[in-house]
């Protein structure tokens, strides 16, 4: 039985499950198989290739050895021992080199025991010579030098001198054989590079086979739908296609069929991928993980093939699952480059998973999901229902899906009691997971650096910080009057922020140099809302501005600081004016264009227009600047009060700018506020509920 637990928002629930252990999701379940249990883990595979090599090896040194290994003479020593009468036979190889046996009792002598005990194993066998001359010279030469050595014995313990022919085919041959070794080694690792690894030959001749990664029951993924935190509406919609999977006929005796496909769309860091995993760690069916660009390769028709064959596999085990992810790679719509022709390879890439995914003979069982934060580039025949069913949106959490990844993220740190993940939230407005997470361990490594025990929320304020604006610099060399311009930059910015009612809260201001080039920086707590009305746009506007009229009311000039300033102005007129039609001039028009649906020149409108648009955006700015100078000038005092405290202080937080010029003059709570004054939802726990069916308790629980 599972002890009760209590989430926000969500209601308490008691399941009782018969006969299992309980599973954090990050182990396998224990095989109630004793074979299962008793077996070791499998060694590294044995290899053929050694056997060869043993073989190769040993050829060669029975090869070497085979030949006589004896001592090499000279002319004079050999003259020697004809003359003693201890030569028995004298045998000339190839009217070349002459190999000689001694007699047995010459080989009892202690001249010749010391030399005749070097030679090789093979030198007791009386077909070995006991001795060699490498270099005869010429033989009729060498036939008298012989004959005039033994002109003092008997005519019966003479020797003579046997001439033989012998081929030595491995001599003959082997530059060959080394010539042709060489280049099979050479083939062999060319091939190996080319193919990207894999048996002899690499996989030259299979570079259109898919490069699909298989995950099944033998390789398991550990991540499961608890490890994803913040996108409860996406887990949802992936959770059917899981439980239809595991459960299709609670499905089919409705006569309902399975989605065919679901497309997750998102920004960079929110989560895409991390949810396909988690749908491979759920489902009990192959996974099939594999990225748009493996389809991509120089060859022509090797993208279609190996679409072709990643469907084969997962045809061979339906029902499956294959995840691509950034679809985008193949996936572009065709025709919209005048360059390419029709055999572009990438659309023949395309046209081959439109015809795999729903064509004329499409098998059912395999399921496409597939990820990409480029959804305005995709074919809209991939979109459409009967291959892409379903389009997941996976957006930046808000503050209650950072506050679930938070806690998911701080489980493994070793925390303070001062960490509040509900806080941390509220601080990081606009962060997507993967920011978080690198919120964490940068947590973590600040605290490691400081040789501390355990995390605290100074900690996470200092990686929130590193994470916005860079990595501190405090030893960068700032002259006093340049640290005095930003000084009053930041505080312009701070007064502006302070008092427009629509401008993003103050939290934090800061004169210490971050990043590449930025001199300070001041945070905002921006409101978590998804429509502007003009007056805010145009009060945000009015914020940005503050550091460049500040820096023009106190000290008559101006400096480059107010660059990233400018152009995020520069962008908001634009937008105003041209996109959401907040111009009277130009009139309730927008000239968006994501998907290239005006063409090469992306101006549906005139020159005139386009003067009107400019007059208007530099209308709007110079509207905004003025405004902005006037409110400065108002509050002159609360600036210089502010610019002198970050002189002395360098970082100021929004308690000290309460004690120096009081509270901001709106009563409207902002976003934190309203979140952290929410009380926690409590409520009673419900009836236990039994479950029956075994297979389906867990994605029950999960729902």
């Amino acid at each position: 039985m599972e002890e009760p637990t209590k989430e926000s928002g969500q209601k308490t629930r008691i399941v009782f499950k018969r006969n299992q252990a309980p599973n954090d999701g990050n182990n396998k379940p224990e095989s109630n198989n004793p074979l299962d249990r008793n077996k070791k883990p499998a060694g590294p595979k044995f290899s053929f290739y050694w056997i060869y090599g043993i073989l190769a090896v040993i050829f060669l040194f029975f090869s070497y050895f085979s030949n006589n290994s004896a001592k090499t003479i000279t002319t004079k020593e050999l003259k020697n021992m004809l003359t003693k009468g201890d030569v028995s036979r004298v045998v000339v190889v190839n009217r070349s080199k002459a190999e000689i046996f001694l007699t047995d009792s010459a080989k009892n002598k202690k001249e010749y025991k010391e030399d005749l005990g070097k030679n090789t194993v093979f030198a007791d066998n009386n077909e070995a010579p006991n001795f060699v001359l490498e270099d005869i010279g010429d033989f009729e030469t060498f036939s008298r030098l012989v004959d005039k050595a033994q002109e003092s014995l008997d005519e019966n313990n003479r020797v003579s001198i046997d001439p033989q022919i012998r081929n030595n085919y491995l001599q003959e041959f082997m530059p060959w054989i080394i010539m042709i070794s060489i280049f099979g080694l050479f083939w062999f690792f060319m091939m190996r590079r080319v193919g990207g690894g894999g048996g002899p030959g690499g996989q030259i001749f299979n570079i259109g086979r898919s490069k699909a990664q298989l995950f099944d029951k033998d390789t398991k993924v550990n991540i499961t739908f608890k490890d994803v935190a913040g996108l409860e509406e996406a887990k949802v919609e992936v959770m059917e296609i899981v439980d239809f999977l595991k459960n299709p006929k609670k499905y089919t005796d409705l006569g309902g069929k399975i989605p065919k496909g679901a497309l997750l769309i998102g920004p960079p860091g929110t989560g895409k991928t991390l949810m396909a995993k988690a749908v491979a760690g759920e489902a009990n069916v192959p996974f099939f993980s594999l990225s748009g660009s493996d389809f991509v390769e120089m060859f022509v028709g090797v993208g279609a093939s190996r679409v072709r064959d990643l469907f084969r596999q997962a045809k061979e085990k339906a029902p499956c699952i294959i995840f691509i992810d950034e679809i985008d790679a193949v996936g572009r719509a065709r025709g919209k480059s005048a360059i390419q022709g029709g055999n572009d390879e990438r659309e023949n890439t395309l046209n081959q998973l439109l015809t795999e995914m729903d064509g004329f003979q499409t098998d059912s069982g395999v399921i496409i999901l597939a990820a990409t934060n480029r959804p305005d580039i995709l074919d809209s025949a991939l979109l459409r229902p009967g291959r892409f069913d379903r389009q997941i949106s996976i957006d930046r959490p808000d503050l209650v899906g950072r506050e679930e990844i938070f806690k998911v993220h701080l489980k493994g740190l070793k925390l303070g009691s001062d960490i509040d993940p509900k806080k941390l939230s509220a601080q990081t407005p606009g962060f997507a997971g993967a920011e978080i997470a690198n919120v964490c361990n940068e947590a973590a490594l600040i605290a490691a650096r400081s040789n501390k025990t355990e995390i605290n929320m100074q900690d996470f304020q200092d990686a929130v910080d590193r994470v916005i604006g860079g990595l501190e610099k405090k030893n960068k060399i700032i002259s006093p009057e340049e640290k005095k311009i930003v000084a009053y930059h930041e505080a312009g910015h701070a007064i502006a922020g302070w008092f427009l009612e629509f401008a993003d809260p103050l939290v934090k201001v800061s004169i210490v140099p971050r990043g590449v080039a930025a001199l300070g920086y001041a945070q905002y707590l921006p409101k978590e809302q998804y429509l502007y009305r003009s007056e805010q746009l145009i009060d945000m506007m009015c914020m940005t501005l503050g550091g460049r009229v500040a820096e023009d009311v106190f000290f008559g000039k101006v400096s480059t600081g107010a660059q990233n300033d400018l152009e995020k102005i520069t962008k908001m007129a634009y937008a105003m004016v041209t996109i959401y039609g907040m111009n009277e001039k130009i009139g309730h028009v927008s000239f968006r264009d994501d998907a290239g649906e005006f063409g090469l020149m992306g101006k549906p409108y005139s020159e005139e227009t386009s003067k009107i648009i400019d007059q208007e955006v530099r209308f709007l700015i110079e509207n905004a600047y003025q405004r902005t100078k006037d409110m400065i000038i108002d509050h002159k005092e609360d600036l210089e009060k502010l610019a002198q405290a970050l002189l002395s202080k360098e970082i100021l937080f929004q308690q000290d700018l309460e004690d120096l010029i009081g509270k901001r003059p709106f009563d409207t709570k902002t976003t934190y506020q309203e979140y952290m004054d929410t009380p926690a939802k409590t409520e009673e726990p419900t009836e236990p509920e039994l479950v029956v069916d075994e297979k389906t308790e867990e994605n029950k629980s999960e729902s």
